[in-house]
């Protein structure tokens, strides 16, 4: 299996515009392409799904560990003749600033791909070739295959990065990108937008083609594809158990435009232990699936669409009343939101939400919290046994009133979350209300499978909702 990174010298370098654009080109050319995305992120695969017409699946050497993603590498290149991971920030950047874990350079290393490095070249000439070099010098073990600028003024600009590089590094120049409005994508607070959102069909169409024209002018592709190494299978797989056969059990996945924030792993996953997963929509159904034992929810987006989520009582209410229940809910970060009391979105504009939870959730003009998590659970978590850990990460907007002592605390957290209440011990989180548990931490399941096993052991114990 031939695969290849897609890194950059920094976030903003063009990674995504350019990993999307050879993507689409090797499309066209009849390849199948198997699309990645390093670390905790949910919007780059949303581009990589909506190019490739195949799941993108996050590596992060950090959450999930280096067997779980060579495991999820070798699964997910089935069927495909080469695949294209897109890296996260800088190649070097993870988890902190000594530690490679959760790094594009790690996971370079531990699957044995080339990097193509991606250099932003606006107001840069041969400086670039003083930072190719030391990129290569940083860490010897990561092969750095070949370079592509992207801002390129002119094709004079481009023969002048080119010589700069190729006179000082190993690394070949495999071409350019030249500045163009026309194919920058959409951004806001968390990011770029999510693809289904930032362009209809299309104004899609014609960024699409306009990527892969740039792409088929500018970049060598052939070569790409030379320096693409080939990927010698491991048969890895993760460790799933449960006390008895795998259960029949069928559970409801919130997925609009305010809910669209999942691991493809951790539906896997789900899949794997036996579970039916069906979709549904906060801003359009009325009524939940039928039949269903259990409810996910995923970050995303709520306060973008609060209005509608507040306008949608009949939905609000169902969902209230399977968890008053006792049935199973497991809502990270945006589900957090949603199960509170209420909204407000950043102009301060209040808005009712289900009401499981009794906070109000308030969106804020700066960033409240982002990195990487490990939780520990205690007596009250459903899911997950006394003492056992899972892996995650966490990156939001939004904070909420400090809750009742009266609801259950399930986590502790690592690095600790600071405490809400004054002279608190910090570090709690987790929120239990029944068989209802919600947390702005974005559990991934890979890290440890007893999580997802526990949640649907719990959905098959109900009757069918």
């Amino acid at each position: 299996m031939k695969g290849i990174i897609i890194a950059g010298t920094h976030s903003g370098a063009g990674k995504t515009t350019i990993a999307v654009g050879l993507m689409a080109l090797l499309q066209k050319r009849g390849m199948t392409v198997q699309p990645f995305k390093v670390g905790p992120d949910y919007i780059d695969p949303s581009y990589h799904r909506l190019v490739c017409g195949r799941p993108s699946y996050n590596l992060d050497t950090w959450m999930m560990g280096i067997d779980a993603v060579k495991s999820t590498f070798t699964r997910a290149m089935q069927g495909a003749d080469i695949g294209i991971i897109e890296g996260v920030m800088g190649l070097f950047d993870g988890k902190d600033g000594r530690d490679e874990q959760g790094s594009t350079a790690h996971i370079a290393k531990i699957l044995k791909l080339p990097v193509i490095l991606i250099v932003d070249a606006r107001s840069m000439a041969r400086s670039a070739g003083a930072l190719v070099y030391g990129y290569e010098r940083f860490d010897p073990g990561v092969k750095i295959a070949g370079v592509i600028f992207n801002r390129v003024g002119s094709v004079r600009h481009y023969k002048m990065l080119k010589d700069a590089v190729e006179a000082k590094c190993k690394a070949r120049a495999l071409g350019y990108i030249p500045r163009d409005e026309e194919i920058i994508l959409p951004e806001r607070h968390l990011g770029l937008e999510m693809a289904d959102e930032a362009v209809d069909g299309d104004q899609w169409t014609v960024i699409r083609k306009r990527l892969v024209k740039l792409s088929e002018r500018f970049i060598n592709i052939d070569e790409i594809l030379k320096l693409s190494s080939q990927y010698r299978i491991q048969k890895l797989t993760l460790s799933l158990t449960t006390d008895h056969s795998p259960p029949t059990t069928r559970i409801a996945v919130a997925r609009d435009n305010a809910f669209c924030f999942y691991y493809q792993e951790n539906l896997d996953i789900f899949k794997q232990l036996g579970a039916e997963l069906v979709s549904f929509s906060p801003l359009k159904d009325k009524r939940l699936p039928g039949n269903i034992n259990g409810i996910y929810l995923g970050g995303g987006y709520p306060e973008l669409y609060a209005k509608r989520l507040e306008t949608n009582k009949p939905m609000r209410k169902a969902i209230k009343d399977f968890a008053e229940r006792g049935m199973p809910v497991y809502a990270e970060c945006g589900g957090l939101m949603y199960l509170g009391k209420g909204l407000k979105n950043f102009k301060g504009e209040k808005y009712e939400m289900v009401g499981v939870f009794p906070w109000i959730s308030r969106m804020l003009e700066k960033r409240k919290s982002l990195g990487y998590r490990e939780v520990k659970a205690v007596d009250e978590c459903p899911f997950l046994k006394k003492g056992q850990k899972i892996r995650g990460h966490e990156y939001h907007y939004s904070e909420i009133d400090e809750p009742s002592k009266k609801i259950k605390r399930c986590f502790t957290c690592n690095p600790p979350i600071p405490p809400l209440e004054k002279g608190g011990k910090g570090g709690f989180e987790g929120y239990l209300y029944k068989n209802t548990l919600t947390s702005y931490v974005h559990l991934h399941f890979a890290s440890n499978p007893k999580f997802a096993e526990g949640f649907v052991r719990a959905c098959s114990l109900c009757p069918p909702y």
